[in-house]
């Protein structure tokens, strides 16, 4: 092959409500809402971003099946994962499932699963040292 993938830059949301998904990203984890081009809508992360489409309005191109709850990320963290827990407990978060163990992309996480208010699964991990 010509050429090797370095990483993700960023990855698409399509939401029911920009505001609200905004809000929670910033309150449970932490996230940095950004705006950019014609108004478009980022939350901003170390050296990544989700952008968030507004369903109906998404942008060309797009998924092709793109909806609310249909996206399913794994999110690293340094955090120990019952302080995730705690966090989210104090966000009103319902966790789904965890801590549990699970395998990442290099190796053994911890992972803490809940849902986002458009009933995306999220998995926050921590790898195991």
């Amino acid at each position: 092959m010509g050429f090797q993938i370095e990483r993700i830059d960023h990855i698409v949301l399509t939401v029911a409500d920009i505001e609200r998904s905004c809000a929670f990203y910033e309150k449970a984890l932490g996230m940095v809402r950004e705006v950019f081009g014609d108004d478009r809508v980022a939350l901003r992360f170390g050296n990544q971003k989700i952008n968030l489409h507004l369903v109906g309005q998404e942008q060309e191109p797009k998924a092709a099946v793109a909806g609310p709850g249909t996206g399913d990320l794994c999110l690293i963290t340094t955090a120990a994962p019952q302080d995730v827990v705690t966090h989210l407990g104090s966000c009103g978060i319902e966790i789904l499932e965890g801590p549990v163990p699970r395998t990442g992309a290099i190796g053994p996480i911890m992972s803490v699963y809940f849902r986002d208010p458009d009933c995306n699964l999220i998995e926050v991990s921590k790898y195991e040292t």
